[in-house]
């Protein structure tokens, strides 16, 4: 029971970092070879409008080096996040909405701020818990304007 009350306080938390509810989103992390990305879709009408809403705040926090939500909503700093704040005239974030959602393409031609993007999406994965790979797809799995799914075994996205 006592643990029931923790998740749900967990996730509250998540809810209230983030502006949406996780239990009617699904975010999708993915990592490229120039960077990677992070997707989050929904059904509800009303969440996919803040989703957009917080992708858009989050890609201008990150170009500023600022990392607070994502250490509100985990309690710490996200993996990879000091090295991206340092190396922030290295990285550009690129919000598009996507059928459903929202996409913060990140991306980057400096080898370090690339291994600290990665770094930051792993955890993401882990954290959120979305079965997504750890691995980098290759270039043909995306496009700037593709909203599939990739293809690649064992890629899934889970509910939250």
């Amino acid at each position: 029971m006592i643990l029931a009350f923790l998740f749900l306080m967990q996730m509250s938390h998540q809810d209230h970092a983030m502006g949406f509810s996780q239990s009617v989103s699904k975010h999708t992390f993915r990592l490229y070879p120039d960077g990677g990305a992070i997707e989050v879709r929904s059904d509800d009408a009303e969440t996919v409008g803040m989703i957009r809403h917080h992708l858009q705040t989050i890609a201008k926090q990150f170009a500023d080096g600022n990392f607070a939500t994502p250490m509100d909503v985990h309690d710490r700093l996200p993996d990879g996040a000091a090295a991206m704040k340092d190396l922030r005239a290295d990285i550009d974030y690129t919000y598009a909405e996507i059928e459903k959602g929202g996409r913060v393409r990140i991306t980057t031609k400096n080898p370090r701020a690339l291994d600290a993007i990665h770094q930051f999406l792993r955890f993401q994965i882990r954290e959120h818990k979305t079965g997504d790979t750890e691995s980098i797809l290759r270039d043909a799995d995306h496009g700037e304007h593709c909203d599939h799914e990739p293809t690649m075994a064992g890629d899934q996205s889970s509910q939250l």
